[in-house]
């Protein structure tokens, strides 16, 4: 517009337009007494996964200082021979207590093979009268016979075998095949040809007292 014509718009009364403010930018200073746009009394939502104030890094934490020092080649081969030590003893206890259920089963099978084979084979006569002492684990035991069993027993013709608590008279054959099936169970065999002092109850003077307690 030239000037001409603005002064006589001037004259008619026109004024000129107001000239646009200037935008305020990020790094225009704050007028006083104006309250920045974030202190609005709200809380500024916080930044997931960082609680450092925005524009700063967070600081990464600081670790106590670890004793790394090496092991030495004496300590390892000692950690080694512990190792090697306890792992042996473990398996010699797997192996002892699989031995220990083994035998256990053995016997039980055993027992009820002589159990079966024992039937209706003892001699025991209920007219016993005569007892006849023998030692069995360790302890004094007793069976009944009769003068003639008694006789046989000590020629060697009859013998004793121990099944499930009872003592049981029977023929030396059967006696010799119980000892395959269960040699624990043979309770008494005795030698004809043996020294008397080897089984000083065979003698059927020798007689314990019945009250007597083993």
């Amino acid at each position: 517009m030239s000037n001409s014509l603005r002064d006589q718009l001037k004259g008619l009364g026109f004024k000129e337009p107001a000239k646009p403010a200037p935008k305020p930018t990020a790094t225009s200073a704050v007028r006083p007494g104006a309250r920045p746009a974030h202190a609005s009394g709200k809380p500024r939502p916080a930044q997931p996964g960082n609680s450092a104030p925005q524009g700063r890094k967070p600081e990464p934490r600081k670790h106590p200082a670890r004793n790394h020092q090496p092991r030495s080649r004496e300590d390892i081969d000692l950690a080694k021979a512990y190792a090697i030590r306890a792992q042996k003893e473990k398996d010699e206890r797997i192996e002892a207590e699989r031995i220990k259920q083994e035998d256990a089963r053995l016997r039980r099978e055993a027992k009820a093979r002589l159990e079966g084979f024992l039937k209706d084979k003892a001699l025991n006569a209920a007219d016993a009268e005569h007892v006849r002492h023998f030692e069995y684990g360790g302890k004094i035991k007793r069976i009944h016979v009769t003068v003639e069993q008694l006789k046989a027993l000590n020629a060697g013709a009859l013998g004793v075998v121990q099944m499930n608590g009872r003592y049981l008279l029977v023929e030396a054959a059967v006696l010799a095949e119980a000892a395959t099936i269960f040699a624990p169970s043979v309770a008494l065999q005795v030698d004809p040809n043996a020294p008397a002092a080897d089984d000083p109850y065979a003698d059927p003077q020798y007689q314990v007292p019945d009250d007597l307690t083993w």
